[in-house]
């Protein structure tokens, strides 16, 4: 391959290569190849898929046709082999399971749970009775013939950034409710936490016991939130955002190889040329605005899936770590934590 080995071959044309010596962007070969060699393997932990961007519509109004289908291609095209959906409500949990199962051959799994700026969904449902159908989803969707679907409790959480969406009081009511959850199903949890710490770490510690593990998602915090989550016995899920400033980046140096996940949050939390990351970035895609967007390129400010591996190039630099070695330890933990039960070829679970 050349001068080109940091990066894959790719089927779609549209995916830009960065030459591997020197920073980003000083050179660029655009590859044609209709073969690809993913070198990695991915489980991306969140993505937010049943947003209606995927589907061409940006803030109600339809801007270009539905490319759910290329974003998947493009993602499969790096390696992401599973790939879960975040759901933040109930409304968004049975879409997701609705995506999970219209696309079964996939590897698309997803979470069921309340975000803390969708808690006061709980009161509008009536408290308890809409605590009882995300049971019953849950329920459900571990007696289904083929499988289920639903691999985590989440997002949920506590947010004291954003109280503008939801006060402390519900938040705290039922973020502490939604461990029963995890608890009946065994299920691990997919967990957010901002500006928050005190609150969270007294939930999580207090019901520590009822479930089996979790990962606290986007992780943004300092090196002594860091520790404070690590010592509960959770995980950390990295993407673009935990990339954004230098102490972020040292930050992420500290998090254990073995308590890492790799997440994108897309359709956010992208990596920006204004990030600090950037300049490690190797794998680019040709994208265009939303309103003037063509077949077979990426929409322009909406993260993919895809852009995992972006997460991952960061990561390595900045950790001083092998780019297979760090994907490969990720997936790893991405599979024991959300699908224990499926054996690893050759690899220690």
């Amino acid at each position: 391959m050349g001068v080109i080995t940091t990066v894959r071959l790719a089927k779609s044309a549209n995916l830009l290569l960065s030459h591997n010596t020197g920073t980003w962007p000083r050179v660029y070969a655009q590859l044609t190849t209709t073969t690809m060699s993913a070198s990695y393997k991915f489980v991306e932990i969140g993505a937010n898929l049943t947003d209606p961007c995927f589907r061409g519509v940006v803030r109600g109004k339809k801007k270009h046709d539905d490319d759910f289908d290329a974003m998947l291609e493009r993602a499969r095209e790096v390696g992401v082999e599973k790939l879960m959906v975040t759901a933040g409500k109930l409304s968004e949990a049975r879409a997701a399971i609705e995506l999970c199962l219209q696309h079964a051959d996939a590897g698309i799994f997803t979470t069921v749970g309340v975000h803390p700026t969708r808690c006061l969904e709980f009161e509008k449902g009536g408290g308890e009775a809409y605590f009882e159908q995300l049971a019953q989803l849950l329920a459900e969707d571990r007696s289904r013939a083929g499988g289920p679907r639903v691999v985590a409790i989440g997002e949920c959480g506590l947010d004291y950034d954003r109280l503008n969406f939801c006060p402390k009081e519900p938040q705290l009511k039922w973020f502490e409710r939604q461990f029963a959850l995890a608890e009946c199903t065994g299920l691990p949890m997919f967990l957010h936490s901002r500006a928050a710490g005190e609150d969270f770490r007294r939930l999580v510690s207090q019901h520590r016991g009822s479930f089996r593990g979790g990962v606290v998602h986007s992780f943004t915090g300092s090196a002594a939130e860091l520790d404070d989550l690590l010592a509960l016995g959770l995980d950390i899920g990295l993407n673009g955002c935990s990339l954004k400033t230098a102490e972020n980046l040292e930050v992420a140096k500290r998090v254990p190889i073995e308590r890492l996940h790799l997440e994108t949050d897309a359709p956010w939390c992208g990596i920006k040329n204004t990030h600090a990351g950037v300049a490690h970035v190797r794998t680019r895609w040709e994208s265009k605005k939303a309103d003037r967007w063509e077949a077979g390129k990426m929409v322009k400010d909406r993260n993919e899936p895809c852009t995992i591996v972006q997460v991952l190039e960061v990561l390595a630099a900045v950790r001083g770590e092998e780019p297979a070695e760090l994907a490969a330890r990720c997936y790893r933990n991405s599979m024991a934590m959300f699908f224990p039960n499926e054996k690893l070829e050759g690899a220690e679970q």
